[in-house]
């Protein structure tokens, strides 16, 4: 297997990357939906739920519609899916909610931190996260793995979202780190691998999904693996 020669600088994306945001969210719900008396199964709201999110996560970075937008609209057409009828008075108190109780759970993916404590003896570690800012820090700091990284770019910090190269240099300059010694961390495709790909850094692809990619693509399923390339 071929390590990776040069590097100092790893960046990681945060969401479903270290972080577990599918059992994190599902806890979350759980939450929101006791609190405010909605009777729904949260396994058959997320069946709806979880493809909706995805789609709207795709139009905000593709700045097709607003964080607000975002928040209200993939909850409104998850419950109209259902056939539930909420009024929007709830919708945008189950949006506070949703993203208040979201950083109360903070499961990491298995050998999220061993792989971290790792790689922070020899490398400079970064985040690179189009998710909220606020709410970004409060998942770093609540899962305690916030003190592994050197600096976090947002994509409301740098004005546009990943797969924007802006946003690469962006982290780059933040962390003073040239493209040749660093390497992109990350599991959505377009966002992180191509984005970052596309200013000549090298990346590794949490595919844990079991996305299709091509051929040439380094991936791993396990993210502890990612120290196999290090």
């Amino acid at each position: 297997m071929t390590k990776f020669k040069g590097i100092k600088h790893v960046f990681f994306d945060l969401d479903h990357t270290l972080w577990d945001f599918d059992r994190n969210s599902e806890l979350a719900f759980q939450d929101i939906f006791e609190k405010n008396s909605i009777s729904v199964n949260v396994e058959d709201f997320l069946q709806v739920y979880v493809p909706i999110n995805f789609e709207y996560w795709k139009y905000y970075r593709e700045a097709r519609v607003t964080k607000e937008q975002l928040r209200y609209g993939r909850l409104k057409k998850s419950f109209d899916a259902l056939q539930i009828n909420i009024d929007d008075f709830l919708i945008n108190r189950l949006s506070v909610d949703y993203i208040d109780y979201l950083p109360k759970h903070n499961h990491l993916f298995d050998g999220a931190i061993e792989l971290l404590e790792e790689l922070n003896e020899k490398y400079h570690l970064h985040i690179i996260t189009n998710g909220f800012e606020e709410v970004q820090t409060l998942k770093l700091q609540n899962s305690k793995i916030d003190h592994f990284f050197k600096t976090m770019t947002s994509s409301e910090a740098a004005g546009v979202k990943k797969p924007d190269s802006k946003i690469f240099y962006h982290a780059l300059n933040a962390a003073a780190a040239t493209v040749t010694e660093s390497i992109m961390v990350g599991d959505t495709y377009e966002a992180d691998i191509i984005g970052a790909q596309n200013i000549g850094m090298r990346t590794i692809c949490f595919n844990y999904h079991k996305a299709d990619l091509h051929v040439d693509e380094i991936a791993v399923d396990d993210i502890k693996s990612v120290r196999l390339f290090l």
